[in-house]
């Protein structure tokens, strides 16, 4: 069956050749023909084809389905007292990050599960058609293992993360945990996984440490992607790009030699606003990196400690507004870019061959995701050919 979705006031293609020669390939007045799981034709509506069925976008405009390339939904619990804490200006002593493995821990398969499916319902009702999550919750082979099989079930894109933190039990000697992260969870999750990722921070894991678990991973066949720079300047950039890590994620402490490095390779800068915005950080500078040269893209780092949100939407306006993007570079890096930090070249685009992911919204304009933020602007999408808004 196909379905020609005409009328969309303005449609955003990603592809210059399609549209008007910018970036976003804007169509104006246009319609897009599904064909079971993939797009078949794009172009005016006056020229659309004939298709088994029809529907008016009625002046909407259209684009490509966000692809959230970096996200933490396999949890349990609720770090509340944390958030309300930190936004009252008062000390808060609890776990941080270990409070959510204690619980992930303490949960069942079947509450992870459920978890993990009402956010991803929530982002697909906001447009996410594409989404990657993490492991990092767990710390153990078997709890680690779950946590990828649970997401591998239910996700596009999923990314073994045992060294998110030290494991609590190996608080005194870290490098034993490095041995097993690089070891036997690894052995248990790389079944389950298509990345490997490290949280290379002050805290966290050194410059060594992180090579380490990023070769053993790379040794196994999982590709590999960093958490870089989020906190402080750090070796995570120029280590992402040397082993050639499809993506740097937060880049918000960069050095001009960590700028040039991401703009001479083809490691993506995914920078996470709803981090900042969550930890009333300071923000990362999208123009300096756009300016440079540097492949840029944004997600919504959805996690219960530092960036509860999975609405990409949001990201969208906070990068405007605080992070020096316009909004056409923002929307490409929320579809485009996150395609490009997974290396997925069937989605984050309208075009022939690409995924049948499309979302309208009801504004005439993709520039109304910055100019009207907090406002559900979704008004239908279809992933892979079938209508879920």
């Amino acid at each position: 069956m196909t379905t020609l979705v005409t009328n969309i006031a303005r449609l955003v293609t990603n592809d210059p050749s399609l549209g008007d020669g910018t970036p976003l390939g804007l169509i104006q007045d246009a319609a897009v023909v599904i064909d079971g799981d993939h797009i078949a034709w794009v172009g005016e509506t006056s020229k659309a084809p004939a298709t088994d069925n029809r529907v008016d976008a009625q002046g909407r405009a259209g684009l490509p389905g966000f692809v959230d390339s970096h996200s933490h939904l396999v949890f349990a619990g609720d770090r509340t007292a944390e958030f309300n804490a930190r936004m009252s200006g008062r000390p808060y002593s609890a776990g941080g990050i270990r409070t959510t493995v204690a619980a992930t821990r303490a949960a069942t398969d079947a509450e992870l599960a459920a978890t993990l499916d009402r956010y991803l319902a929530e982002a697909l009702r906001q447009g996410t058609t594409t989404m990657e999550t993490k492991s990092g919750y767990g710390l153990t082979a078997a709890d680690e293992s779950r946590a990828l099989r649970v997401a591998a079930a239910r996700t596009d894109e999923v990314t073994y993360l045992g060294a998110h933190i030290v494991a609590p039990e190996y608080a005194d000697d870290p490098g034993a945990y490095v041995d097993l992260v690089t070891g036997p969870i690894l052995d248990a999750c790389a079944p389950h996984a298509r990345w490997v990722d490290v949280f290379c921070e002050r805290g966290a894991f050194d410059g060594d440490q992180a090579r380490a678990v990023l070769t053993a991973g790379m040794a196994k066949g999982l590709l590999p992607r960093v958490h870089a720079n989020q906190l402080t300047y750090g070796p995570g950039v120029q280590l992402a790009v040397e082993l050639g890590a499809a993506s740097a994620d937060h880049c918000t402490h960069l050095s001009d030699a960590d700028v040039d490095a991401l703009a001479q390779g083809d490691t993506v800068a995914t920078l996470l606003p709803g981090a900042e915005f969550s930890t009333r950080a300071e923000w990362p500078d999208a123009r300096r990196l756009l300016d440079a040269g540097a492949t840029v893209a944004l997600a919504s780092d959805c996690n219960p400690g530092s960036s509860f949100t999975s609405s990409v939407p949001f990201c969208v306006a906070l990068a405007v507004r605080d992070m020096g993007m316009t909004p056409d570079e923002a929307v490409w890096a929320a579809t485009a870019g996150g395609a490009a930090a997974l290396r997925r070249s069937d989605v984050g685009r309208i075009g022939p061959g690409a995924r049948a992911d499309l979302v309208l919204l009801d504004a005439p304009s993709h520039v109304h995701l910055a100019y009207r933020p907090g406002v559900p602007l979704v008004s239908a999408v279809w992933r892979a050919g079938h209508r879920e808004v």
